[in-house]
């Protein structure tokens, strides 16, 4: 998360909405390691360091700026599901429309979500098939030859069905 993105730094004096709900969850769940960057004066990190801290984590929350919007999401979702991190969704994005629930954990709001994290980090076994799956779906489903074909036929009219 960060208001610094692609500039290495956090800007002074702004503000992000996703921070009130994160608070949130460090708050409801005091025993839990919150690993947050471009947040609270901590840096935003990039290459090996976020790999690291990727590899080093057992959930992931994609957490996009503003108001849920149907199918979006940043390209922080290729980072986490594509390294094969259990992430944690918002439902109301409808990416449940592509992912299973053995692929990603999809919440309904703070308390779901928060509940979620604590079950799935006591539950091993699960926490890891989830990102296990969820990582070779996503692969499969955004492999760079898929992508290319499908804005290649949309580009030229050509009609061919795109299985996911």
């Amino acid at each position: 998360m960060s208001h610094g993105v692609h500039r290495a730094v956090l800007k002074n004096g702004k503000f992000d909405e996703r921070e009130i709900f994160i608070n949130y969850l460090k708050k409801k769940n005091p025993h839990l390691k919150f690993n947050i960057f471009g947040m609270d004066n901590v840096q935003p990190i990039w290459g090996d360091e976020f790999k690291k801290n990727l590899y080093n984590s057992k959930l992931a929350l994609n957490l996009s700026q503003g108001k849920t919007i149907k199918y979006y999401s940043s390209d922080r979702i290729a980072q986490l599901m594509g390294n094969g991190i259990a992430t944690l969704i918002d439902k109301n994005t409808k990416l449940n429309d592509f992912f299973s629930n053995n692929e990603a954990i999809f919440y309904k709001n703070k308390n779901d979500l928060s509940n979620k994290i604590n079950f799935f980090l006591k539950n091993n076994k699960l926490r890891n098939k989830i990102a296990f799956n969820g990582r070779n779906k996503y692969h499969k489903m955004y492999n760079s030859k898929i992508i290319s074909d499908f804005i290649v036929c949309k580009s030229l009219g050509i009609k061919k069905k795109f299985s996911w």
